[in-house]
């Protein structure tokens, strides 16, 4: 039995694609709300479960057909989505990737999760993450799970799909549904997003609830959409943003919502300074050559361009993996603690027992290191020392300060580079020195990538940054981009990666 069957062997389900040798009948005269849905159901089929088996999808509902039908009267017209499966849906188990959580069936949906079935959204089914969302272990390969296996990247089966949101963005990529949700902490909806040639909002901080989400950090974590162009992204955010009384970092979400998509068809950027974040473009020549190409593009659009000189401080990194050691091993551990399923983990240390016993199946690839880190990590003073000058440096000192000191409304470098193999045995090899992210996450700001070309056939985004609640400027601002562009974006080739021509 190979380590994917196991683990689904582990969550009770015969499948990646749970039930799917059912076959739904589709009359001609049928909306298109079915027929698109079956199709990318038979797209799961064809080639998450077979042919290049991306492992994407966990699993997934083949009568979504017809809920879509029955949803066309609603505002998201029954489009399909994906859901990272560390948020909890009412009809499958909520894993985190771990088979210490292969049965946690809670029997609810996530407060985000109901909006969205509100809305008039359906739920597709699961994606694969990086186990834990990728806080485990230092030498982890992004993608990997112990339920779901290893994810692939569409574009290059062979290569990362980067985490912690991989299935989310393959997903998309691969044309599996309309759109996914992910989570960020840092990087793990961004990251993804632009490895895989797709577009990916982390919102601010508090647009949306994480009730019900299987946490790392509260001061960092957000769910956030994943989809093919910045509209279906900023329709997606609209379907799940808003307060919710059981997240006191929503309090002030029904404040600042709206319709995300309003004036994104029209948006310009004619006059609008940007901020260039030269440093973060890194020093690989593809990338830079990317970046400049880009920055073209929004000159031609209006943009006005400063460049920035900025060097982030090594303090704040160092201060926010204290904060999210600190917060693993209380946020986590309410989680479990309070989970209605029949699970034998109820804290961060019976994870980490859990993990010694199944070793073979848990820990054959890579250990736990930050787990165990996290465990030691009790000095609240220190914790909330680390959280207020990580907080300072990339906020008040970081994003504020770059914005109101340039004159400028947005940040922009690369995301990340281009999508590294996957190594199992040596783990990620992340491109180094490019991307500015974590500033965004650790302030809990918005950060929108959007794809700005490839690299060999490897796709490379560009990220905007904005302050605090400005999440609609931002889309706008990369709506605008999106429509100025002028580089020509690969599609994905379902096959191991191969110089280009």
């Amino acid at each position: 039995m190979t380590r994917y069957a196991l683990a689904l062997a582990a969550l009770a389900l015969p499948a990646s694609a749970v039930c799917a040798q059912e076959t739904i009948v589709i009359q001609e005269t049928a909306p298109a709300a079915i027929s698109d849905t079956q199709a990318q159901i038979e797209r799961i089929r064809t080639l998450d479960d077979a042919g290049p088996t991306l492992n994407a999808v966990i699993v997934y509902d083949p009568d979504a057909a017809r809920q879509a039908v029955a949803n066309t009267e609603r505002p998201l017209q029954g489009r399909t989505v994906l859901v990272k499966d560390n948020i909890e849906t009412r009809e499958w188990p909520t894993t985190a990737g771990s088979l210490a959580l292969a049965n946690n069936m809670t029997g609810r949906d996530a407060p985000l999760i109901a909006r969205l079935r509100r809305a008039g959204g359906v739920i597709l089914g699961k994606t694969n993450l990086s186990e834990w969302a990728n806080i485990r272990s230092s030498n982890s390969t992004s993608g990997w799970s112990a339920v779901g296996g290893q994810t692939g990247n569409p574009h290059a089966t062979d290569r990362n799909p980067c985490g912690s949101s991989s299935g989310s963005g393959a997903a998309v990529a691969a044309g599996f549904a309309w759109a996914a949700i992910g989570t960020e902490t840092d990087g793990s909806i961004t990251c993804p997003a632009s490895v895989n040639g797709v577009v990916g909002f982390k919102p601010t901080v508090g647009v949306v609830s994480r009730t019900h989400v299987v946490p790392i950090s509260h001061s960092q974590d957000t769910a956030g959409p994943m989809a093919n162009s910045v509209m279906d992204a900023a329709l997606l955010l609209g379907a799940i943003a808003g307060s919710d009384p059981a997240d006191p970092a929503t309090k002030d979400a029904d404040s600042h919502l709206r319709d995300f998509t309003q004036g994104l068809a029209t948006a310009s950027l004619r006059g609008v300074r940007i901020g260039v974040l030269r440093k973060q473009a890194g020093d690989f020549a593809p990338v830079t050559a990317l970046f400049d190409a880009a920055l073209a593009d929004l000159r031609r659009a209006g943009a006005e361009l400063v460049e920035i000189d900025y060097s982030p401080n090594d303090e704040m990194y160092r201060d926010e993996f204290t904060v999210l050691l600190y917060e693993l091993r209380e946020d986590l551990g309410t989680y479990l603690a309070g989970s209605p399923a029949d699970i034998p983990v109820r804290s961060l240390a019976d994870v980490i027992a859990f993990d010694k016993t199944h070793a073979a199946e848990e820990m054959r690839w890579f250990g736990q290191d930050i787990f165990e880190q996290a465990e030691s990590t009790t000095d609240r003073a220190a914790y909330r020392a680390a959280r207020e000058n990580a907080l300072h440096l990339a906020g008040e000192q970081g994003i504020d300060r770059l914005l109101r000191e340039n004159a400028v409304q947005f940040l922009i470098a690369p995301t990340t580079g281009a999508a590294w193999p996957i190594d199992l045995i040596y783990g990620d090899h992340y491109p180094g020195g490019i991307g500015a992210g974590s500033l965004a996450a650790i302030a809990g700001y918005p950060h929108l990538t959007v794809p700005m070309g490839a690299v060999e056939g490897l796709p490379v985004g560009l990220s905007f940054m904005g302050a605090k609640w400005r999440d609609h400027d931002v889309l706008k601002a990369g709506a605008a981009y999106e429509r100025a562009r002028t580089a020509e974006l690969p599609q994905p080739s379902m096959k191991p990666w191969a110089p280009r021509d």
